[in-house]
């Protein structure tokens, strides 16, 4: 009996695709050169770059360090006088105006002790409570200035609602338009803070109370 020839295992080398040969397999320092080529050429820039520094004249390093320094220096000196007057600023103010809620809280008690003065110099101005209660408004008032604290003047003045508050509007054929005709209640400044507006009444300039009250129902009869 002939024998079979038997296939062969061996694998035929003659009939291999060279498509798929790995490069990186066949040279691996190829392979390294071109996954690595962006970080050599950052690295190589830098390197560029530190030549580039060394080689600087040591004379010229020098005066771009010293100028480097004294711009950082100058900066830190504004900053700081900046800082020291910000302070000295917010330290007087709280000075100046640490008693502002005292002193707010003493109006009210002054508005009663003037009106109290005023009807005990209606009854008597020659007796001995008026004269007495006189004498304590003033030390009052004078405590008050020496703390920085002044009555508003109004009185004829042109209305102002940053200093003062109208509580009512009239005809006046002495007092111009748009100026106080009567205060009150007074109003008083701390240094150069408003610590209470005046309550005043404004004048409407010359005119009568009645032509006001016409104008007022025509306006209402025209709504109805």
């Amino acid at each position: 009996m002939t024998d079979q020839p038997q296939p062969s295992d061996a694998p035929n080398h003659e009939h291999e695709s060279d498509s798929t040969v790995d490069l990186a397999t066949l040279d691996p320092v190829a392979a390294g050169d071109l996954a690595g080529e962006g970080e050599d050429g950052a690295e190589a820039q830098a390197e560029g770059e530190q030549e580039e520094a060394e080689h600087l004249d040591p004379l010229e390093k020098a005066e771009r360090d010293a100028a480097d320094w004294r711009d950082r220096a100058m900066r830190t000196q504004a900053e700081l006088e900046n800082f020291r007057k910000r302070m000295t600023r917010e330290r007087g103010d709280a000075i100046q105006y640490a008693n502002a809620r005292l002193f707010e809280s003493l109006l009210p008690i002054l508005d009663n002790f003037e009106m109290g003065l005023k009807a005990a110099k209606a009854e008597s101005e020659g007796s001995m409570i008026f004269q007495g209660m006189n004498m304590v408004f003033r030390q009052v008032q004078d405590f008050l200035q020496d703390n920085g604290v002044t009555a508003l003047e109004s009185e004829g003045k042109v209305f102002d609602p940053k200093l003062h508050e109208a509580l009512e509007q009239r005809f006046s054929d002495e007092v111009g338009e748009g100026h106080i005709i009567t205060e009150l209640r007074r109003g008083f400044r701390l240094n150069e803070r408003l610590l209470r507006a005046a309550n005043v009444v404004v004048s409407k300039g010359p005119g009568s109370e009645q032509a006001d009250e016409d104008t007022d129902a025509d306006a209402e009869d025209g709504e109805s």
